[in-house]
C-alpha cells in the first residue's frame, strides 16, 4: 500500500483534557451567518438522528509482545501524526508509566466504527479494524459494551461481520443498504464513526469520485469522498440523504494523518455479496474462471482490430482451470461476462468474484477480429493463491551471439545451451531475445534478454527470419505496431505491441 495512503484505522481509546487555542483575527470584519443553500442539505440533520444509534464502536484487545516490538518498558504510545492535538497527552501519560516494569506480552486496547445491519445483532466493519484480535466488544451508542463474535472476514474486500447478543428488553436500531451504483458525482453523503475515540461523531460531504482504483487491492471500486474521515472512521457507514449504507469508510489519503479531504469507502454493491456469503458460510466462496489477463492498450487494440480499445486482454490460461475446456485461448479479449459489458480487467475480476460458483456463463469474445460466444461452468477461486503477474523479470544478459536484430531486440534461435543459461523451460517454443536495445520501443515495454518471442500477430514463430518476415509484412499492409505474445522461461505468458514506426 503507497506510503501516503492509510487505513482510517482504529486507534487506542484516549483520555481527553480541555484544549485551548488562540485565535488571531486579521480584520475587524465578522461575516454574517451563511445563506441555508451554501451549508449543505437541512436533511443531513434529519438521517443522522434517525441512523445514529446503528453505529456502534468496535473495541478490541489484542495481547502482544512490548519487548519483541521494541518498545519501552512502559508500553509504546500509540502513532499519531505530528502536531496532532492529542499528541502532548500522550506523552504526558506514558512519561508517567516509564518508571514501570514491563517488557514482557502485554494487553493493548484499539478503537474503530461498525454499523448494525440485523436487529439480531449483526455488525459490519472494516477486517483491518479486528484483525489479530483476542477479544472483541461492541459499544452501543448509550454506551452499553457488549462482547461480540467474528462471524468471518475478506481480507481482500477489508470487510468482516460480528454478531452479538442484543440486550434484554432493548430493540436495536439496524440499518439497510442502499445502491452505490445510483450515486452521482457532487450527491451528499454523510459519514458517521468513532474518529480519535470521539464516539458517534458526524461528518458530511460530497462524493468526489466513484470506481477509484487506488492498487490497494484485487477489487478496488472506491467511493472518493470529501465528508471527514479519520483514524477510528474504520468501518464506519457513509450514508446518502435517504439513510442507506452505500458505503464502508476504509481508508485516507493523507501526508499527516488527518482528513484532507481525501477518503474511501468500499462501495455496497461491494459489501452486499460479501457480508451476505460471511452470513451463510462465514467465508467467502468468489467465482474463478482460471485465465490471467491484462490491458487492452490502444496499440494492443490497433493490432487486434479492436475499435474501441476495451475488454480484458487474455494473457495466459490455467491448463486446470474452467476457461480451457471452454475453448478460451491466450489473445481472445473478453468484451462481456455473463451479460455484463467488460471494459477494463479490473472489470473482469470483479464480475467474475461476485459470480456464483458452479453457475455456467456466456462468454462474449474477440478472436481475430470476430466475436465468438463461449460457455464457462465458473470453478471456485482459492484466495490464498497468489496472483500471477501477466509478466515477470528474465534472467540477466550473458554474451551471447546475435543471430539477427529486429525492432531493437537481438534475438537467437533456442538451443539447449541457451535454454540452460537462461532457465528456460522445454515447454516454451519461439525464438529468445538475447539483447535489448536501450532506448528503442521494446526495452520502454520492458522486453529483456531471456524473454521467448511465441508468437507475432497471432501466427507463430521459430526462427528470426520468420519474425522478420511477419513484421516486414505488416509494415507493407500499413500496420502502425505489431501484436507480439512473449514467455518468459517458466511459460507465462502476456502480450506486448511494438511499434513499427
Amino acid at each position: 500500500m503507497p506510503a501516503a495512503i492509510a487505513l482510517s484505522s482504529r486507534i487506542r481509546p484516549l483520555r481527553i483534557r480541555p484544549l485551548f487555542a488562540a485565535l488571531c483575527l486579521g480584520a475587524a470584519v465578522i461575516a454574517g451567518p451563511a445563506p441555508a443553500s451554501a451549508r449543505g442539505p437541512e436533511g443531513i440533520a434529519d438521517v443522522a438522528e434517525k441512523v445514529i444509534d446503528a453505529v456502534v464502536n468496535i473495541s478490541t484487545t489484542q495481547t502482544v509482545d512490548a519487548k519483541g516490538a521494541g518498545e519501552s518498558k512502559g508500553g509504546a504510545a500509540p502513532q499519531l501524526p505530528p502536531g496532532s492535538p492529542f499528541e502532548e497527552f500522550f506523552e504526558d501519560f506514558f512519561k508517567n508509566r516509564r518508571g514501570e516494569k514491563g517488557g514482557g506480552p502485554r494487553k493493548t486496547n484499539s478503537l474503530g466504527s461498525g454499523f448494525i445491519i440485523d436487529p439480531a445483532g449483526v455488525v459490519v466493519t472494516n477486517n483491518h479494524v479486528i484483525a489479530d484480535s483476542d477479544e472483541i466488544n461492541v459499544i452501543l451508542n448509550d454506551g452499553t459494551k457488549i462482547k461480540a463474535e467474528l462471524v468471518g472476514v475478506d481480507k481482500k474486500t477489508d470487510l468482516a461481520v460480528l454478531k452479538f447478543k442484543p440486550p434484554a428488553g432493548k430493540t436495536l436500531t439496524a440499518v439497510k443498504f442502499g445502491d452505490s451504483d445510483k450515486l452521482r458525482l457532487g450527491e451528499w453523503v454523510i459519514a458517521i464513526g468513532n474518529p480519535f475515540s470521539l464516539g458517534g461523531t458526524v461528518t458530511a460531504g460530497i462524493v468526489s469520485a466513484r470506481n477509484r482504483d487506488i492498487n490497494s487491492g484485487p477489487y478496488d471500486s472506491y467511493i472518493q469522498t470529501d465528508a471527514a474521515i479519520n483514524r477510528g472512521n474504520s468501518g464506519g457507514p457513509l450514508f446518502n440523504l435517504a439513510g442507506e449504507v452505500i458505503g464502508v469508510n476504509t481508508l485516507i489519503i493523507s501526508p499527516s494523518g488527518g482528513s484532507i479531504g481525501i477518503g474511501f469507502a468500499v462501495p455496497s454493491k461491494t459489501v452486499v455479496p460479501v457480508v451476505d456469503q460471511l452470513r451463510q458460510f462465514g467465508e467467502l466462496r468468489r467465482g474463478w474462471l482460471g485465465v490471467r489477463i491484462q490491458q487492452v492498450t490502444d496499440e494492443i487494440a490497433e493490432s487486434l482490430s479492436i475499435k474501441p480499445a476495451r475488454g480484458a486482454l487474455v494473457a495466459g490460461v490455467d491448463d486446470k482451470g474452467p476457461a480451457k475446456p471452454a475453448g478460451i485461448e491466450p489473445g481472445d479479449v473478453v468484451v462481456k461476462f455473463d451479460g455484463k459489458d467488460i471494459k477494463e480487467p479490473k472489470d473482469l475480476s470483479r464480475i467474475v468474484a461476485d459470480t456464483a460458483v458452479g453457475k455456467t456463463v456466456d462468454v462474449v469474445l474477440i478472436r481475430k477480429g470476430k466475436e465468438e460466444t463461449k460457455q464457462v461452468t465458473l470453478g471456485r477461486l482459492d484466495d490464498d493463491a497468489k496472483p500471477q503477474p501477466a509478466s515477470a523479470k528474465s534472467q540477466p544478459e550473458p554474451e551471447k551471439p546475435v543471430t539477427q536484430k529486429v525492432l531493437g531486440l537481438d534475438l537467437a534461435a533456442l538451443s539447449k545451451d541457451l535454454r540452460g543459461r537462461y532457465k528456460i523451460k522445454d515447454s516454451v517454443k519461439g525464438v529468445l531475445v538475447t539483447g535489448v536495445d536501450d532506448g528503442s520501443d521494446a526495452a520502454e515495454k520492458r522486453l529483456s534478454a531471456g524473454d521467448v518471442i511465441v508468437e507475432v500477430a497471432q501466427e507463430s514463430v521459430g526462427s528470426a527470419a520468420d519474425i522478420k518476415k511477419r513484421i516486414d509484412q505488416l509494415k507493407k499492409d500499413g500496420k502502425k505496431s505489431v501484436l507480439l505474445l512473449v514467455a518468459n522461461g517458466s511459460g507465462e505468458l502476456r502480450f506486448v505491441a511494438l511499434s513499427l514506426q
